[in-house]
């Protein structure tokens, strides 16, 4: 076993690492950025070296300087964790000529991997079923007819010069073949100046199930299954082990096409074989692909972790020291069910733009796995990916892990940045989820309800009203004071209510739908007579009360003139601290509403920022290349006349 090792990586994978090298016996060296250099890896590790600046190419992304820092500190190793050079080929070689062992695959089977079309050409090769298409050059009708048969219906005609769905038909039936044919190539011909076509197998209700592989080189086994189905914009949001409606043939299947792919490119170490499945008619043996294979640890591997009761970094340390596979094929098996679920800071009711913010509160559950790289007073960067935590539940049935997955959300509390929390919460609630009947369009068909912002009740306003007025700090007995009144309104930066202190331990609440009675003991909780399971937490941005949903009031400050009448059409204010790409408008430009005015790059994403109304650009305000934080001004209009 390594005496130490260094983690070339940030955030929660990088603690999830040092957890179990801590375990071994095995000493850590973290690396960090400039926005890192408080994190909570840094802190965890028994040794950090800084690398750059915050830009992933200025940092993680720059494989020398990891290197070095793993010679001067006497690493014998480098954990890629997942991201940045994980999945490097040429970072591999740099370590191994180094002299410092990859804990991960060789180069080699990384390169037969990076390449999808050359990856499923020899998964072909291996036996490994990959969707059926035709992606030849003979474009003769009677010819792609017959390939349509060959494939089995329903088939997808696309475009080979394809985008925007143009040139693309669905063909359910051999009789409408000829007549699809004909408009798809019509419709290239006209689009893209080519009517050459292909034709692939078309998945009805697909689900991307993958499979866990672990390999010693020569050797590999499978831990089973999980489902990734649940996405959105083909972001994983919710994962599980195993698959619902899984049956022994179909997992058999899947895993010995697994095991043929790992063993194909001598694989090492931890890696995922990705299929998509048909699941229109049940999980059958005969109805899965390969996509892809992920040549490193998984984020959503906790969930194999619960049902295997395997540590797979563990496994990852002991195989790249040396050491033979732990365990053999039938020595594995699964035990339960686990969920898990991605915590992120995005506004969702804002099409999920990543958000950034000081932690001003968190709070995680007893009896949840949580994988999280901050801390309450950590501040979620616009450098690199927003991930808060991930919450990982399990128990001895779906129904059971499921129910400690919703209960483990909603006893989940953050503030200071907007998240996902209430979605996910959502999507526990979603009957066809909680019936297992999941594919990879539950959340894009149901979307509307699953992100319509749910009105806060009103009992958690009447409680947050309590905790604008420090009634909710235990060293205020009962609420009363001898300096504020008994009758007072409490603003805050959306609204106001009135409050009347009753007496030690009740006061009664007016807001927009009538008085509220509410009662206290310690931090129980009564409104209305009914016992409440809310809970009150002030913090340095206001107060925010959880237990059904999020809640969070920010009190009014009367010097605060940010919110002048007419500011939000006028300015163009930058949504989050990002790095300004582009500029598009200049000083006398008229503009209408929606034009493009700048592209703000954050979160390693681009967003275009767009005209609130028609009018003429008055003032540019940034300039390509600035770094600009949340609120900053970037474009003025000419104020219009009254």
């Amino acid at each position: 076993m390594f005496q130490k090792i260094l983690i070339a990586n940030r955030g929660e994978i990088a603690c999830r690492v040092i957890d179990t090298a801590r375990r071994l016996g095995v000493r850590t060296v973290a690396v960090f950025s400039d926005a890192d250099r408080a994190a909570r890896h840094v802190a965890m590790a028994d040794e950090a070296v800084h690398i750059g600046g915050p830009a992933p190419k200025d940092s993680y992304l720059r494989g020398d300087a990891i290197i070095r820092a793993a010679l001067d500190t006497g690493a014998q190793a480098i954990h890629p964790g997942y991201g940045f050079l994980s999945e490097n080929p040429d970072f591999v070689d740099a370590v191994t000529a180094a002299g410092l062992v990859f804990i991960g695959p060789s180069a080699s089977a990384i390169r037969k991997m990076g390449l999808k079309d050359a990856a499923k050409v020899l998964m072909a090769e291996a036996g490994v079923p990959v969707v059926p298409g035709y992606h030849g050059s003979d474009q003769d009708p009677a010819h792609l007819e017959a390939e349509a048969t060959q494939i089995g219906y329903p088939v997808l005609i696309k475009a080979v010069a394809g985008g925007g769905g143009k040139g693309m038909r669905l063909v359910e039936r051999p009789g409408d073949f000829a007549a699809a044919l004909q408009s798809a190539q019509g419709e290239a011909a006209t689009a893209f100046g080519n009517p050459a076509v292909l034709i692939e197998k078309y998945i009805q209700r697909p689900r991307h199930i993958e499979v866990q592989v672990f390999g010693d080189g020569t050797d590999a086994v499978h831990l089973f299954e999980r489902d990734c189905s649940l996405q959105r914009r083909h972001q994983k949001v919710i994962e599980e082990a195993p698959a619902p409606g899984m049956t022994p043939e179909m997992r058999q299947a899947m895993g010995d096409a697994a095991v043929r792919a790992a063993e194909a490119i001598g694989y090492s170490g931890a890696g995922t074989i990705e299929f998509i499945v048909d699941g229109s008619r049940g999980l059958r043996p005969d109805g899965f692909w390969f996509m892809e294979m992920n040549t490193r640890l998984q984020v959503e591997h906790p969930v194999t972790e619960a049902i295997t009761g395997v540590d797979l970094v563990e496994w990852q340390l002991r195989v790249a020291s040396g050491e033979p596979l732990p365990a053999r094929q039938e020595e594995l098996s699964i035990r339960g069910h686990a969920f898990e679920a991605r915590l992120y800071a995005e506004d969702v009711p804002a099409g999920f733009l990543p958000a950034t913010g000081r932690l001003a509160h968190l709070h995680f559950p007893e009896g949840a796995r949580i994988e999280t790289g901050v801390r309450q007073g950590d501040t979620i960067s616009p450098w690199y990916d927003p991930m808060i935590a991930k919450v990982v539940t399990c128990g001895p049935t779906r129904a059971i892990a499921l129910r400690g997955l919703e209960a483990a959300l909603v006893d989940t509390e953050v503030a200071g940045s907007v998240t996902n929390l209430d979605f996910l919460i959502a999507l526990t609630r979603h009957a066809g989820f909680q019936a297992g009947d999941v594919d990879t369009g539950l959340i894009g068909r149901d979307l509307d309800a699953l992100v319509a912002a749910s009105e806060p009740q009103p009992a958690a306003r009447a409680l947050a009203v309590i905790g604008l007025a420090g009634l909710a700090d235990p060293s205020v007995k009962g609420g009363m004071t001898l300096w504020q009144p008994l009758r007072r309104t409490i603003h805050w930066q959306d609204g106001h209510a009135v409050l009347e202190v009753l007496g030690p331990g009740a006061a009664r609440v007016t807001l927009d739908d009538g008085p509220h009675e509410v009662r206290w003991q310690g931090d129980r909780w009564w409104v209305d007579g009914s016992l409440c399971r809310h809970r009150i937490a002030a913090h340095d941005g206001g107060i925010s009360v959880f237990g059904a949903g999020s809640l969070h009031l920010a009190p009014l400050d009367p010097l605060d003139r940010r919110g002048d009448a007419g500011a939000g059409a006028a300015l163009t204010l930058s949504p989050m601290p990002g790095l300004v790409k582009s500029v598009d408008v200049s000083a006398g430009q008229a503009v209408k509403a929606g034009d493009r005015l700048a592209v703000l790059e954050a979160m390693k994403m681009e967003h275009s920022l767009t005209a609130a109304r028609d009018g003429v650009v008055a003032e540019v305000l940034a300039a390509a290349g600035d770094q600009v934080e949340a609120g900053a001004p970037l474009i003025r209009l000419e104020e219009q006349d009254a």
